[in-house]
């Protein structure tokens, strides 16, 4: 193990020399005793011929020379526009999930493994040739005996060491960087790997996928924007996934959609309605919606719906931050940069310290030239980047859920543009936008939390009469002086009750409730 290991390092250090990404690191501020090490490394003092790439090139042709598993970290990288500079963001953008496939033997005998039966008794028929190869699996055509048309989706063989070694060597030149050099600090490596190692083992996992697509099908089962292919639970395990094959358009084929007359004006629209349904309605979102994962329904070109495959990345939002990322929009569209400023403070996105007009300030100075432009040429997702950017200034944290969001955003804005050059995303959103907020705070809404509030009662009840039986049993003897906690334990107990009593009608239900609860807890259980 401690061999590979050190090839592997090896390896990584060719690469490295090869596209001079070590001039890259000796071009940052970095302290004087890491700057007088690079006299120390013999390659330095050999003539090199400068290649004539920028540095993004350089870096994006490096991960790829090192494989499936730096490329999808090249991959992931390119989502942190709020961390990296635009020429290398946009170029690790252009990396391809496209890589050598693995021989049929192993597929076959992994499917095997994992199923326990030879492949001849699953499948009337099964597709050696796969259908695509990526980073983390690959997928192969096959037929089920009871004649459905299926997928087999299969994790590259021997992928954990590999994954393990490479993600030390990362987490070792994250430090490295972050100890060196405050603008590497600013970019927090470390946390990048650590998004990137999660990631990476959650996509091993096969059956966290099968249950996002099922998850996300029966969200839009029925509806006319969105189909999501039948997963076969049956036949999935943790490294193997076999579900429904569909037959659509690539959503980047223009030409075959133009052949088939497809309203474009309405794809793209419903590609914006489905990225908000998805992120207000249900709070579960497709969060790896690029081009080679969505597909075209053939059979109604009038009323075009989408097909969405391979739902490894999900994302989700809390109540709050749906609440205030809606609020946020619709204050960003009305130019109350104030109103937006406030609502970070409130939300705990920015320290509660922040002076709000400073805040306001710096989001104006960033905003007002984006609005210059038409409605139109306005984009969503640049909006949020340098919205993200400026809060950073202010000591944001970046939540994971908000940057896989932006991310998202990103993709669906950009296809829908392709797909229809004048879409108006705001136009298309307000609407949608406004409607759920009118829903948030409409009197059915109110009474369904008022109801959750007091399916908790029986619970709070079962507490009060816990705490009254402790309270009845003897009290020890203290050898030290004694302290009389009964009247704080009776007044504790005593509002456990009155709180759960109030809890009991649901027009009652409200935070005094739960205030006296609290407190009567507190009262109780303190020492």
């Amino acid at each position: 193990m401690k061999l590979l290991a050190v090839r592997r390092l090896l390896r990584i250090q060719r690469v490295v020399i090869r596209y001079q990404l070590d001039e890259m690191l000796f071009e940052l501020p970095l302290p004087f005793w890491l700057r007088a090490l690079s006299c120390l490394l013999p390659w330095r003092w050999l003539p090199r011929k400068t290649l004539a790439l920028s540095r993004g090139a350089r870096l994006r042709l490096a991960l790829e020379d090192l494989g499936p598993i730096f490329i999808k970290f090249g991959q992931l990288l390119s989502t942190r526009r709020d961390l990296l500079p635009p020429d290398i963001a946009d170029e690790l953008a252009r990396l391809q999930d496209q890589v050598p496939p693995f021989p049929e033997d192993q597929a076959i005998a992994l499917i095997e493994r994992q199923l326990g039966a030879p492949v001849s008794e699953l499948f009337a028929r099964f597709d050696s040739q796969p259908l695509a190869s990526a980073s983390v699996a690959q997928v192969h055509a096959a037929q089920l005996k009871s004649g459905e048309q299926v997928v087999v989706k299969v994790v590259r063989p021997g992928l954990k060491p590999v994954i393990r070694q490479d993600l030390a060597w990362l987490f070792l030149i994250a430090r490295i960087a972050e100890k060196a050099s405050a603008d590497a600090r600013r970019l927090r490596p470390v946390e990048v790997v650590s998004d990137y190692e999660k990631t990476i083992f959650d996509e091993l996992d096969l059956l966290r996928e099968a249950a996002n697509a099922s998850q996300l099908r029966r969200n839009f089962d029925g509806s006319p924007l969105l189909y999501v292919p039948q997963v076969y639970w049956d036949l999935c395990r943790h490294q193997v996934l076999v579900m429904e094959r569909i037959y659509g358009i690539p959503v980047t084929d223009l030409a075959t959609l133009a052949d088939q007359r497809t309203d474009m004006k309405l794809l793209a629209e419903r590609g914006v309605e489905i990225f908000f349904t998805q992120v207000f309605r249900d709070s579960f979102f497709h969060a790896d919606m690029h081009p080679g994962n969505i597909f075209v329904s053939t059979r109604t070109p009038w009323s075009p719906q989408y097909i969405a495959i391979d739902c490894g990345i999900i994302g989700s939002l809390t109540d709050e931050d749906q609440d205030y990322l809606a609020r946020n929009l619709i204050a960003f569209f009305k130019r109350d940069y104030r109103k937006v400023a406030q609502l970070h403070i409130d939300s705990g996105w920015v320290p509660a310290d922040t002076k709000v007009n400073e805040f306001e300030a710096a989001i104006r100075t960033v905003c007002e030239p984006i609005f210059e432009k038409p409605l139109k040429d306005i984009s969503f997702g640049q909006l949020l980047l340098r919205l993200f950017q400026t809060a950073r200034r202010f000591n944001m944290e970046v939540q994971p859920q908000l940057v896989l969001l932006q991310k998202t955003l990103l993709n669906i804005e950009g296809l829908g543009r392709q797909l229809y050059p004048d879409l108006d995303l705001w136009s298309t959103a307000q609407p949608f936008l406004e409607r759920w907020m009118r829903e948030r705070i409409s009197p059915l809404h109110l009474l369904r939390n008022l109801q959750q509030q007091a399916e908790q009662v029986p619970h709070l009840s079962q507490i009060a009469r816990d705490t009254l039986e402790r309270l009845q049993q003897p009290v020890q003897v203290q050898t030290t002086a004694p302290r009389d906690h009964w009247p704080l334990r009776l007044l504790g107990a005593a509002l456990i009750g009155a709180g759960a009593m109030q809890g009991l009608a649901p027009l009652l239900a409200t935070w005094p409730a739960w205030l006296m609860v609290g407190g009567g807890l507190y009262l109780v259980l303190r020492r």
